[in-house]
């Protein structure tokens, strides 16, 4: 497939589809914007796409909590379509609000049901977090990290309800020995420290998950604001990579609906 197809789910509050549309077509997608009483209308248009995008953004004003509006309506309108989409060996991307959004529908970490098993919740700062953070990448099962060298990544955040928790330690557990950690907050040293450095107070610093089959990826960073090698705060001084550290995420996803589809 010359030119994989992108779909980026928006709704009021959605804010980060545009810098997701402009990550995507740098890696050589085809992208469509659309918004959920859209696709609500029509759901079958799910299946026209290889990869399904939730970004960033402050869905329905993050009323009652961030994304669980969002998240309601996925699950109770659109579950059999995603399902469908999954077992297609198809893509799922959480940005930041697609984050939260994906944990409340069930569709992450999806360790023994489509029921809720972890959330993202109020940050132990009591206050929204907007800053550059280091990630190590710790495992290489999901899709959008095949292949990828990185053990450092830098990108920023900003969010009030980031703090990772699962519903007890047996969900955590078995999310670790499974190889589902993606992301956690670190120093620039790569080590585990407490804030800023995990600026929600993430339960072991997890910052991103995907689920059993490595086909979704959620995380609370914005991979798609760290895409252009200038969009770094200290370029001027460290000098240019070839892109952003964020790109590889879109590059990945591209290339694997290339090889696969």
């Amino acid at each position: 497939m010359s030119k994989p197809k992108v779909l980026i789910l928006r709704t009021a509050g959605t804010n980060c589809d545009y810098e997701t549309r402009y990550a995507f077509e740098k890696a050589g997608a085809e992208v469509a914007v659309v918004h959920i009483n859209t696709l609500l209308a029509n759901k079958n248009a799910l299946h026209d796409y290889q990869i399904l995008t939730l970004p960033g953004g402050f869905t329905y004003g993050d009323d009652i909590s961030a994304g669980k509006i969002l998240a309601n309506q996925i699950r109770y309108h659109l579950a059999e379509e995603m399902n469908a989409f999954i077992r297609a060996k198809k893509l799922i991307l959480g940005i930041c609000n697609g984050f939260q959004t994906l944990t409340k529908a069930g569709f992450l970490p999806a360790l023994i049901s489509h029921d809720q098993e972890v959330t993202l919740t109020f940050n132990d700062s009591n206050k929204f977090e907007g800053r550059w953070v280091y990630l190590k990448v710790c495992s290489d099962k999901s899709v959008f990290l095949k292949n990828s060298d990185a053990s450092i990544i830098y990108l920023p955040i900003a969010h009030g309800e980031g703090k990772f928790i699962a519903r007890d330690e047996t969900i955590l557990k078995r999310l670790t020995m499974n190889r589902q950690v993606i992301f956690q907050y670190v120093n620039e040293h790569g080590e585990e420290a407490g804030y800023p450095w995990n600026p929600a107070g993430s339960v072991q610093g997890i910052a991103g998950i995907s689920d059993q089959t490595g086909q979704i990826l959620g995380m609370m960073p914005h991979p798609e604001r760290h895409v252009e090698p200038t969009q770094h705060p200290r370029w001027t001084r460290s000098g240019l990579k070839e892109w952003g550290d964020g790109f590889l995420i879109f590059k990945n996803a591209v290339q694997y609906v290339k090889t696969n589809f």
